[in-house]
């Protein structure tokens, strides 16, 4: 089992910047994939960006490529989510997921264990 708890998230003005956390329970951190997804209210969650437990392969959306990046602390069982020149359409709560697998997984279905959520409104 594992438990996911995001941080970071807020209110920026169109532009800026904020950098999301993910805190991983349990000693097995290393071996999972972990991603990032989000969901704006009255759309379905999609997916945002991943990465293999090594943090060797990343893979995102392209509507963050180029903005975004995704990283990962396996000695401080921690995934980020560095998100710069921020746009309105990225408003939504952004949810960090794991997968019982090494490689990278793009789809919700591919995770099995997901954080609470935590919210990024972007100010025009």
């Amino acid at each position: 089992q594992v438990q996911l708890v995001e941080s970071g998230g807020g209110l920026v003005q169109a532009g800026g910047s904020l950098r999301l956390s993910c805190a991983a329970s349990g000693r097995t951190f290393s071996s999972y994939a972990m991603g990032w997804f989000r969901q704006a209210p009255g759309k379905e969650r999609e997916f945002v960006a991943a990465i293999s437990a090594s943090g060797g392969n990343t893979y995102y959306a392209d509507s963050v490529k180029g903005r975004f990046t995704i990283s990962r602390d396996n000695a401080k069982n921690t995934v980020y989510l560095q998100m710069n020149s921020l746009k309105p359409e990225d408003t939504a709560v952004y949810y960090c997921a794991a997968a019982r697998s090494s490689y990278t997984r793009t789809t919700a279905a591919g995770y099995d264990y997901w954080g609470q959520g935590t919210q990024v409104t972007v100010s025009s």
